[in-house]
């Protein structure tokens, strides 16, 4: 994430925190403490550059004793802080929002990456992040292991259901959008059923989707790929759970995207202590 975005977010959630200002530092004798923020949970943890800025952007100190991407569990301690009082103070929350949030998406994202581990196919998070969170929430999930997809509509050309009712010709369709797009960018078509995924197989896109398509039909689509258009790539979507997304990434998919990775995380609890030095 580029600097000058990160400090925005982080200031923005400052000023929702602490308003025109903690009424703490009208009491605080501006005493040099010391905090660790300790796992209460198990997990996989995330944040580590957010907070890093965080500390800096008020001038405290912060030590990670474990880092993004790592396993942690309950009973550890995760980072260690000094400086005044009133200024970890004021932080407390934003900090530990951060951390808990992140980390319970990269927990879960790791749950899903593991299933695949030992597989070809690539485990994706989805555009279903909450709003003004995308670079946050989507940074989440790879500490987790996941492959980001898309970010926005500005960095690939997907046509879905929604697109496919203006649409009465996908190759007119496509040959257009190629003399239109950049030429790095991709085009991607959702599909619903085989009849729809052959026309998309000779339309000219690098990615089908096949969207809520039951395991034979897509062992049935990638039989078609192999023998019709071996370079697009198929990834399959929707009804994908941990249960049975083994038995998916084994049909001879590209890839699996999940929107559960992202919105079906559970925040990891996480408690910032002061260290009694006396």
């Amino acid at each position: 994430m580029l600097k000058i975005l990160l400090d925005d977010f982080l200031k923005q959630a400052l000023l929702e925190d602490n308003g025109r200002g903690d009424l703490y530092y009208l009491l605080s004798d501006k005493k040099i403490v010391k905090t660790r923020v300790i796992a209460k949970d198990s997990g996989i943890l995330s944040g580590e550059i957010y907070i890093t800025r965080l500390c800096e952007l008020v001038g405290v100190d912060c030590e990670f004793l474990i880092h993004d991407s790592n396993e942690f569990k309950s009973g550890d301690i995760i980072l260690n802080i000094s400086g005044l009082d009133r200024d970890i103070l004021s932080i407390e929350r934003v900090l530990l929002n951060i951390l808990q949030h992140s980390s319970g998406i990269a927990t879960n994202a790791n749950k899903y990456a593991k299933k695949l581990q030992n597989t070809k196919c690539k485990i994706l998070d989805t555009r279903k992040t909450r709003p003004l969170l995308r670079e946050f929430e989507k940074y989440s999930s790879k500490q987790g292991g996941i492959v980001n997809h898309r970010l926005g509509l500005d960095d690939c050309l997907m046509l879905k259901d929604t697109h496919m009712a203006n649409i009465s010709n996908l190759k007119e369709f496509v040959e257009k959008a190629k003399s239109k797009i950049p030429w790095t960018s991709k085009i991607e078509v959702e599909c619903e059923d085989i009849r729809f995924f052959k026309e998309a197989l000779s339309s000219g896109v690098d990615i089908i989707m096949c969207d809520n398509m039951q395991i034979d039909d897509i062992i049935k689509c990638v039989r078609l790929r192999n023998d019709i258009a071996p370079h697009v790539l198929i990834e399959a979507s929707g009804n994908i759970t941990l249960d049975n997304i083994l038995e998916y990434a084994n049909s001879g998919i590209d890839a699996i995207s999940s929107g559960s990775i992202i919105h079906q995380a559970r925040w990891i609890d996480l408690s910032m202590k002061f260290i009694d030095e006396r």
